[in-house]
């Protein structure tokens, strides 16, 4: 036995290999449709709606989960959140963190509708 019977040789690459297919501008993707403003919103009843979503989802009782909507001449809206007197602290959360993250997602629906809410949990 030789020397060079003992050595292996170096694999070569015959074959070209498989490069990914680079992404082009010419396929659309899938985009979704814009909305459109000509559907009436009312703003608030989402409000109240996303309201209510939230205290339902985390208290024991959700059948006893009650959102009223006052809004003043000023045009303050005041969502008031009624839940069973066990559930009063599921829903204002350890140093009322959840309540103040209710405020802030209502914050955000409010700002998108130009208008001022506030939430009160009695």
């Amino acid at each position: 036995m030789s020397e060079a019977d003992d050595q292996e040789e170096p694999e070569t690459m015959d074959e070209p290999e498989e490069q990914e297919k680079p992404e082009t501008m010419d396929e659309p993707e899938e985009q979704a449709e814009p909305q459109t403003m000509s559907e009436p919103v009312i703003q608030g009843a989402d409000m109240k709606e996303l309201i209510e979503y939230i205290a339902k989802s985390i208290v024991d009782a959700p059948d006893d989960v009650k959102v009223d909507e006052e809004t003043d001449e000023e045009g303050l809206t005041t969502l008031k959140l009624q839940v069973a007197d066990e559930d009063k602290g599921r829903v204002i959360g350890k140093q009322g963190r959840i309540a103040e993250a209710m405020r802030a997602l209502l914050r955000v629906k409010a700002a998108k509708a130009s208008v001022r809410v506030r939430l009160e949990i009695v």
